[in-house]
């Protein structure tokens, strides 16, 4: 039985850890990912109460090593998509996060790459901006003194560090009209599309900066998280 619950303890797992790359490879479609992360945590409940029983009545078979083993397996199968489904319901359901609510700024050349893409370039809308004032109020447009060459170098750079695909540079004189680039997630390879936008205001820089994923409802956090992180590096860059 020891090995019984071993291996379906390992199959649980690897419903869940493999779904990402093999969707990411081709191998598999999204709904079928999915799938393999809901037959994934029941496979690690079976594997849990497969063990039970067999620490109850069958002690005799088991050790603590390979108990603890499968016991390790069959909780992270069972606690990562609910870990998940857990952010869902305490976030915002939506993808299209933006600094600016009023006037995001637009996509222009990744608008070719998302041609075919199932989340269009445009805004999501009213509705979209008013959840996420309520989710996550404290994203708002940027003011900086530095010029804004200084503001086009260090958020270049902050993209290049973050390991963003820098798409487009569009700029004339008065606006850099998009620092456009691509994030491509670690598990199942969504590409997420960024644009940050650096407006002249008299005596201060404007910066905006919005993402939204090519594909898929909410987000669990991923595009504010994004901004954030956007936020900071550019903030440690500038402060050197």
């Amino acid at each position: 039985m020891k090995i019984f619950v071993g291996l379906i303890s390992l199959i649980a797992v690897l419903l869940v850890v493999l779904a990402g790359p093999l969707y990411q490879f081709g191998m598999i479609g999204l709904a079928t990912a999915f799938t393999g992360f809901k037959f994934g945590v029941f496979a690690g409940i079976a594997a849990l109460i497969l063990l039970a029983i067999q620490l109850l009545f069958k002690r005799n078979t088991a050790s603590i090593g390979s108990a603890l083993i499968s016991a390790v397996l069959a909780i992270t199968a069972i606690a990562i998509p609910l870990s998940m489904m857990n952010t869902a319901k305490n976030v915002p359901p939506i993808h299209d996060i933006s600094t600016d609510l009023m006037n995001p700024p637009q996509f222009v050349a990744i608008a070719l790459l998302r041609a075919d893409a199932p989340n269009p370039v445009a805004y999501d809308g009213i509705e979209t901006a008013e959840q996420q004032r309520i989710g996550y109020p404290e994203l708002q447009t940027l003011r900086y003194d530095q010029t804004q060459p200084e503001l086009v170098a260090a958020s270049t750079q902050a993209i290049e560090n973050l390991g963003w695909e820098l798409v487009n540079i569009d700029a004339d004189k008065d606006i850099i009209e998009a620092i456009e680039a691509t994030d491509i997630t670690a598990c199942f390879g969504f590409k997420d599309d960024i644009v940050v936008r650096i407006t002249d205001s008299e005596n201060e820089r404007l910066v905006d900066i919005r993402s939204k994923p090519r594909i898929g409802g909410g987000d669990l956090v991923k595009n504010a998280a994004r901004i954030h992180g956007f936020i900071k590096e550019l903030d440690n860059l500038l402060a050197k």
